[in-house]
This record gives structure tokens, C-alpha cells and sequence, in this order.
């Protein structure tokens, strides 16, 4: 089992900039990647970025350039930096983490992070 919390949503202007932490616990020495999920009111959850402990990164199309994801070598936390916030980035967002080999997904509570003027 891994437990996954996440902090750092809040309130933020268009334009502005906020950071996503996210601290794993539990089997993370089993994790093969991590990442952020969102899901804004009325739509189905959607990846936002994911990264392997190969180093491999993926981004959705609508936060490229805008966001980058990180992750420590130990699997115990991952981070969303988030530039120049639109009001479309609005959504609950949920730290992921996989374990290949057991063919498990798991996920936090969420953060929601709004973004308004």
C-alpha cells in the first residue's frame, strides 16, 4: 500500500504561479512513477504530468511549457510547479502513484487549486 497526501492548493490570480507537494508513504520503494491527475467540475479526471524514476516525463498538451513535475530518487514525494495559471487550470488536483508490478494505481485526497481574479 502507498498513502499519498498532497498540500500547496489554493486561491490564485490568473497569470500567477502556486506549487503542488505531494509526500508518498508506505511500499514507495515499489513505485514506478508518479505524477498529477486534475478533474475540474463536470469533466472526468485527466493527467496533468506524470514522471518515472527512469526519468521519463509526460505533460498534457494544455499545461506544457507552464508546468513542470518533479520527483525525489527515494519515491517519497513528488511536486507540481505551476507558472502562469488560467482560469482553465481550475480543478481538484490528485497526486498518482503506480506500482508496475502490482498493477496498482494509487491516489490522494486532492488539493483544489482555483484560479480567479
Amino acid at each position: 500500500q502507498v498513502q499519498l497526501v498532497e498540500s500547496g492548493g489554493g486561491l490564485v490570480q490568473p497569470g500567477g504561479s502556486l506549487r503542488l507537494s505531494c509526500v508518498a508513504s508506505g511500499t514507495i520503494d515499489k513505485i514506478t512513477a508518479m505524477g498529477w491527475y486534475r478533474q475540474a467540475p463536470g469533466k472526468e479526471r485527466e493527467l496533468v504530468a506524470s514522471i518515472t524514476f527512469g526519468g521519463f516525463t509526460v505533460y498534457a498538451d494544455p499545461v506544457k511549457g507552464r508546468f513542470t513535475v518533479s520527483a525525489g530518487d527515494a519515491k517519497d514525494k513528488v511536486a507540481l510547479e505551476m507558472n502562469i495559471l488560467r482560469f482553465e487550470d481550475t480543478a481538484v488536483y490528485y497526486c498518482h502513484a503506480r506500482i508496475a508490478s502490482y498493477n496498482m494505481n494509487y491516489w490522494g485526497k486532492g488539493t483544489l487549486v482555483t484560479v480567479s481574479s
